[in-house]
């Protein structure tokens, strides 16, 4: 039976990842406008395909005409990382109800990921308390792209300042990385990706071709030294 207990954990939880939301979920709402999509499309845009990068992808690269097949297979290999998050957090949800368990799944993101991966390391922590963390940062989630949609059809926002939105995002996640060999690597040959690919004409794959040059470059190096080392 659900606690006014669970619901204050988990609504304390979430409040920075809602916050974040709003912060990056109006400039998705208002690039969703641009495209010509409606609150109610973007509302059940957000309910159902819960993706922050994948809601970004969609906007930007069909104002960069990309073909919706390239859309389509870009946003899902992105969003196939949310399957090794689920798999992570399976040891935590035995015992769970499966319907809980299934629903915890399929709302987890990244953000709410490392709060709840978090959070049952220090142990006191439960599967409906991470849920409603879930579900919490997607009510804010969806909310703010309404709202980013709103404000989009009413004032005439310079669509770069929005699409920029998402970038800020990665600077910031870059910059709160500890600079460890790894991760320095895993953050050059991502750029050195990106510009390649963009070279070459292959910007609507270049972020997920950047980013995954990158995180194999640090694991091969990873490999390396380990095997170097006595």
């Amino acid at each position: 039976m659900l606690s006014r207990t669970v619901l204050r954990d988990a609504f304390h939880a979430a409040v920075p990842i809602m916050l974040g939301y709003v912060a990056i979920g109006i400039p998705c709402g208002i690039l969703c406008d641009s495209i010509g999509l409606n609150a109610i499309q973007v509302l059940i845009l957000s309910a159902f395909f819960y993706s922050g990068a994948g809601q970004f992808m969609i906007p930007n690269m069909f104002l960069t005409g990309a073909p919706t097949a390239s859309i389509i297979a870009s946003v899902s290999l992105v969003n196939t990382r949310q399957m090794l998050y689920s798999a992570s957090l399976a040891p935590e949800c035995e015992g769970a109800r499966k319907r809980l368990a299934f629903l915890f799944a399929a709302t987890v993101t990244d953000e709410s990921y490392g709060v709840s991966i978090a959070r049952f390391k220090e142990g006191g922590w439960s599967v409906d308390r991470a849920l409603w963390v879930n579900l919490f940062s997607q009510t804010s989630w969806a909310l703010s792209n309404v709202v980013g949609v709103l404000v989009g059809s009413l004032i005439d926002i310079p669509l770069q300042i929005a699409s920029f939105a998402m970038t800020s995002i990665f600077i910031c996640l870059l910059f709160t990385q500890r600079l460890t060999s790894p991760n320095i690597i895993a953050a050059v040959f991502a750029i050195i990706g990106v510009y390649a690919c963009k070279a070459l004409g292959l910007s609507g794959a270049a972020i997920i071709l950047g980013a995954v040059l990158g995180v194999v470059c640090a694991m091969a190096f990873t490999l390396i030294r380990q095997k170097v080392r006595p």
